[in-house]
């Protein structure tokens, strides 16, 4: 029964009783009570116990009500508080959440404890916020760049720093500025942009940014690439040298370095170049004389050999002997170990 229909009833039920003792009975009676007295109609005296009585049950009914909608909209804010956890929670968000019932409570608790991630599958939920954020949520692991501001992602958290890459990806532009402000970025995220740059970007835009980022040997490999693609504007002997040097290349690396080179520049440029890292860098002697015997320059081999011991630079030394007894091999002909 509704309180409406409670009060309405008793009320009823007040008045019901108050004719029928009126009409049975419209005397007084009179009650001592120590030096009071109190005279009053026996309709009054019969129907006060009940008015008491409807007034204290209406009072019960008042409190456990109003205790039992207070509960009630304790559970409807915790749900609401529970479902904005959950998208915090999948978006690698830092936040505190307090609820009020203990069941909520607990299951937070638990919650909190665990990583939640949204499946390949189609989401749906009574909460447009949260649909929202898992839909962005995949389309970043998708490879997609989310601009939506609205979410709010953690700058250190793994998906704002995916969402970056994305952004990357999809905006050599921005892979610019990020070159130009890599102290703001972390090394994995430059290298990614630096990539980004040197793929899509010409030689002359590279060259102006290149020296703002720590290169590691695939970095630089990328870019030694691009610099043969483009080596009317490319890097000079001494932005090599100092690459390499900076990269401790190994004496296979450098021979590496050598046959590329060895396609696109001209005989001096290529002799100048190896000549120029091979006077600072001894694991690049080798690379140096592979160029000289590739140009046929032979007596400029036997002059560095004859600053060596007998037992070094065994290959170069069994080239010369075979080129000298008239078998023309080159150096990747014959076994050689680095």
């Amino acid at each position: 029964m509704g309180l409406k229909a409670y009060i309405g009833f008793s009320l009823l039920f007040i008045l019901v009783i108050g004719i029928a003792i009126f009409s049975m009975e419209a005397g007084y009676y009179e009650i001592n009570f120590f030096d009071i007295s109190f005279n009053l109609p026996i309709v009054v005296w019969v129907l006060l116990p009940v008015i008491i009585l409807f007034v204290l049950s209406l009072l019960h009914l008042l409190f456990y009500g109003t205790l039992n909608y207070c509960r009630s909209k304790a559970f409807v804010k915790d749900e609401e508080t529970f479902v904005a956890s959950i998208r915090s929670f999948l978006l690698q968000k830092e936040e505190k959440f307090k609820f009020k019932t203990k069941g909520y409570k607990k299951i937070f608790r638990v919650l909190s404890q665990l990583k939640l991630d949204v499946k390949d599958t189609a989401f749906t939920s009574s909460s447009e916020d949260l649909n929202k954020a898992v839909s962005a949520i995949k389309d970043i692991k998708d490879g997609k760049f989310v601009n939506d501001r609205s979410l709010k992602l953690d700058a250190n958290s793994e998906l704002a720093k995916q969402n970056l890459i994305n952004k990357i990806n999809e905006q050599t532009d921005y892979s610019l500025d990020v070159l130009k402000k890599v102290e703001n970025y972390s090394e994995d995220v430059v290298k990614i942009a630096f990539l980004n740059v040197v793929k899509d970007k010409a030689m002359t835009t590279v060259k102006k940014v290149y020296t703002n980022v720590k290169l590691d040997k695939e970095m630089a490999f990328k870019l030694f690439l691009k610099d043969i693609e483009n080596i009317e504007f490319g890097l000079t002997n001494e932005e090599i040298l100092k690459i390499t040097k900076s990269l401790n290349y190994s004496k296979s690396e450098y021979l590496t370095l050598a046959k590329l080179y060895k396609e696109v520049l001209s005989p001096d440029k290529i002799i100048e170049l190896f000549e120029t890292i091979s006077n600072e860098v001894e694991e690049a002697v080798e690379a140096y004389l592979y160029i000289l015997c590739e140009l046929e320059m032979i007596d400029k081999v036997r002059e560095i050999l004859s600053g060596y011991n007998s037992d070094e630079l065994l290959a170069f030394r069994a080239l010369i002997d075979l080129k000298e007894a008239g078998k023309q091999y080159s150096l990747d002909d014959i076994s050689y170990n680095n």
